[in-house]
Formats: C-alpha cells, structure tokens, sequence
C-alpha cells in the first residue's frame, strides 16, 4: 500500500491543534459549506460610476482643487463642475 498523496486524495481540513471530536468538525464542515455556498451564489457587487459631483479625485487635478477657467468652446464645463 503506498502512503503517495495524489490532489484528489488530499483532505480538505487540517486540524493542526487540539483534539476535536465527530460533532465539532462536522460543525465547521458544515459552516464553510455554507460560507462557500453563499459566494457562490451571490451576484457580485457592481459599484455605480461615481458623477463627476462627488468624485474627490477631481480636486486632486488641479492646484487648489479648481479647473482653470480658460476661454474656449468648452469653457462651460470648467464652469459648472465641481473642483
């Protein structure tokens, strides 16, 4: 009988301390199931795309947190948005 661990083979917990009995490691089996279950599951989280109003990097681009108002084609938008 050869003691070789393939990756199928492989346990999937490691107790590593203490002495746990039948009950306590079905328990924490059965909780990372559950936690592993839940991710699957759930739809990721997709962030909104912050509007230029509240976007705190805006103020990063520029001295002073301010647009420089230059004339041109564009220059209302200098005007009208935040920082």
């Amino acid at each position: 009988m050869s003691h070789d661990v393939t990756p199928d083979q492989r346990p999937v917990l490691r107790i590593v301390r203490g002495n746990p009995d039948d009950a306590e490691i079905a328990a924490l089996t059965a909780a990372l199931t559950g936690l592993a279950a839940a991710k699957s599951v759930a739809p990721p989280q997709q962030r909104k795309p912050m509007s230029l109003w509240g976007d705190p990097a805006a103020a990063l681009r520029h001295p002073a947190g301010r647009r420089p108002l230059r004339p041109g084609p564009h220059s209302w938008r200098a005007s009208a948005l935040p920082g």
